[in-house]
């Protein structure tokens, strides 16, 4: 599966369990410190947003207020499906992915920005699921795409302060989506 085909399915899976989120799960918690189900979700519409933007040439400044400042609508399925069209079609403008972006976190190759994205949907799919208690299944081509990515990250992944503690090192035989949530700092 080509990277932007990814991207299409990883949105899909998101778009999936926000579409079933009960209104009553909003202020529920999720395994996010500090974030409740709506947070989840306002934090994958403002990563669309931003990316989307970025790619077509927003500085890291407007990139921090987009994140700080993006507000959810009463019909969060449109806008995070808006969002991710939004961004798809940013990725697929002619020369996009042979782009450099001002990333709030550092300087990167819209490639790199590409594989973030896809990696945010599909973990962000499962914090949404766990925090609203509803099904928490995920795509296993998209878990072992997530998974492959993120090696590069296995010296560090605990110390960057986004993912947790990092992997528990508790579930080196567990299936796959279950050693990824924990190397992203999640406790399935």
């Amino acid at each position: 599966m080509d990277q932007l085909e990814a991207l299409a399915r990883s949105a899909d899976l998101f778009e999936s369990k926000l579409r079933i989120v009960p209104p009553t799960a909003m202020h529920d918690p999720s395994p996010c410190e500090g974030w409740d189900v709506a947070e989840v979700i306002r934090h994958s519409i403002s990563g669309a947003t931003m990316s989307a933007a970025l790619i077509r040439g927003a500085s890291r400044e407007q990139a921090i207020d987009m994140l700080a400042t993006t507000a959810l609508d009463e019909d969060v399925v449109a806008q995070f499906s808006r969002a991710a069209d939004d961004l798809a079609a940013a990725f697929a403008e002619p020369g996009a992915l042979e782009r450099m972006v001002a990333h709030p976190a550092m300087d990167m190759p819209v490639a790199q920005l590409l594989g973030f994205r896809i990696g945010d949907n599909v973990v962000h799919a499962w914090d949404l699921a766990r925090g609203a208690g509803i099904d928490e299944t995920l795509d296993d081509d998209l878990v072992a795409l997530v998974w492959e990515s993120v090696q590069p990250m296995r010296p560090f992944i605990g110390q960057v302060g986004q993912f947790g503690e990092g992997p528990s090192g508790e579930h080196e035989d567990a299936p796959l989506d279950v050693r990824l949530l924990d190397f992203m700092g999640r406790r399935p």
